[in-house]
């Protein structure tokens, strides 16, 4: 990601005036004659997204006029940058509130592009515009939006550039980088590692594609350790219970669990928190072959609980039942995974809400506190007990398709994922991310693709829990 966010400039930055709805009247009857009329003609009224560039009679800009709704809401910012021509602006009037780090994250992340696969045009209009961040910590704006970008990237990306072995170089890449240290485990040696669910979901692929166990450990011994679990299937078929080509059209997005992970990882090791971190990322296609698992087939799996495999599309929670199992050896004071799990979190929230679950009630306090400070919406969900008999199977331990009583698959979804997640005197508590990791619609700041959920109010839950 380009640098978007200055600290200082040379030149003179354009100011921008950042006004709601109910501020706008009254800000343009003072204004001067450009801007009244500039106003009018665009018929702006401070509704979020608006935004009218004043030209001097020179006809350079002058400053811009933006719109930000009735909503006081930071991340309103991230529409400003596709409003704006190449340059460099400054915020200069806004509403009582905005925390500078906020609006210039908001804009950071307002700028984001995906065009790997597009030819880039060399004209100087393609210049993006920058944002002069006065009294805010430009350094580390830049790295959580650098995180954030790298997540959306990964998700971005599709399989073909984006296989397992790709995962672990992305993994390797941030260990190098902040000095931790990497093992990896690959295809059969899962086997003799003791990973076997993730071997089983990830077996069918082709060699250069075997699955593999990614494990980052980063900070000094005796902190507080904390375990990052993500789900990285890079391509999800939906196995021998393929799925139609219209559910299968985005799975390339089914690693998001694993990007997320690495990228909330990448923002705590850049920030040097005072904690243990262990990152845990299974990363496997979920492909089509003789070789691929099957309805009915029974899986060990490494806390040794038998798993009937009752769908093979159900297959994120197998890989994560190994890797949360390891993250229960650990003892961490504190786990959270995070997954593109089911279509049931859709269905229930929609695609801009991932719920969470805990059943910590100070963690799901904190979760919302954070979440709602950062503009980072999340929704608990409940661990419903009245639902766990769904999982139980005839031939093992548990299954990982709930019987269709149940119907509410994303709880369900996690009451399995619970069974393997730490738990005990020596643990501490764990929660559950079901993201979608996507945006379906296109709009200002939010471009259609991949999102980023969730992980910066953990990073601020972070941050506070362990400073």
């Amino acid at each position: 990601m380009s640098e978007v966010i200055l600290e200082t400039t040379d030149d003179a930055a354009i100011p921008v005036h950042a006004l709601t709805e109910a501020d706008a009247a009254a800000f343009l009857e003072a204004a001067s004659p450009l801007a009244r009329g500039a106003a009018k003609l665009a018929e702006f009224k401070g509704k979020a997204g608006q935004a009218v560039t004043v030209l001097s009679p020179d006809g350079a800009p002058e400053q811009v006029l933006f719109g930000l709704g009735s909503e006081l809401d930071a991340m309103g910012f991230r529409a400003l940058p596709a409003k704006l021509g190449p340059g460099t602006y400054r915020i200069a009037e806004g509403p009582v509130g905005f925390e500078p780090d906020q609006v210039a994250l908001a804009f950071a992340l307002g700028s984001y592009r995906f065009d790997r696969y597009k030819p880039r045009p060399s004209h100087s209009g393609a210049e993006k515009p920058k944002l002069v961040a006065e009294g805010c910590d430009v350094a580390e704006v830049r790295q959580v939006a650098h995180a954030c970008g790298l997540a959306r990237d990964m998700v971005n990306t599709p399989a073909n550039d984006m296989g397992p072995l790709q995962v672990e170089t992305i993994a390797r890449e941030i260990a190098e980088q902040h000095g931790a240290q990497i093992t990896v485990i690959t295809g059969d040696g899962l086997l003799e590692a003791n990973y076997p669910a993730v071997h089983a979901v990830g077996r069918a692929a082709t060699p250069e594609r075997a699955p593999r166990m990614i494990e980052i450990t980063w900070g000094e011994a005796g902190a507080p350790l904390v375990a990052l679990v993500g789900k990285g299937v890079v391509f999800d078929t939906g196995g021998l219970d393929i799925k139609p080509s219209s559910g299968m059209r985005l799975m390339k997005k089914d690693m998001g669990g694993a990007a997320h992970a690495l990228a909330l990882a990448r923002m705590v090791m850049a920030a040097r928190l005072p904690v243990r971190l262990v990152v845990l990322v299974p990363a496997v296609e979920n492909a089509i072959s003789g070789d691929a698992m099957r309805p009915g087939d029974v899986l060990a799996s490494r806390k040794g609980i038998s798993i009937e495999v009752g769908n093979t599309d159900a297959e994120g929670r197998l890989i994560l039942a190994d890797a949360l199992t390891r993250a229960a050896e650990l003892e961490p004071a504190l786990t959270l995974d995070f997954a593109t799990l089911t279509g049931a979190a859709r269905v229930a929230l929609g695609p801009q809400l991932p719920p969470f679950y805990t059943d910590d009630a100070e963690l799901a306090v904190s979760i919302e506190k954070h979440a709602r400070a950062a503009s980072d919406p999340l929704w608990r969900m409940p661990l419903w007990k009245g639902y766990v008999e769904a999982l139980d199977s005839d031939v093992a331990e548990i299954k990982n398709d709930p019987d269709g009583w149940a119907q509410a698959g994303s709880v369900t979804a996690a009451l399995f994922l619970q069974r393997f997640a730490p738990s005990g005197p020596k643990a501490g508590p764990w929660a559950h991310f079901d993201i979608f990791a996507w945006n379906p619609r296109n709009r200002p700041g939010w471009p259609s693709g991949a999102e980023a959920q969730a992980i910066r109010g953990l990073y601020a839950l972070l941050r506070e829990r362990f400073a």
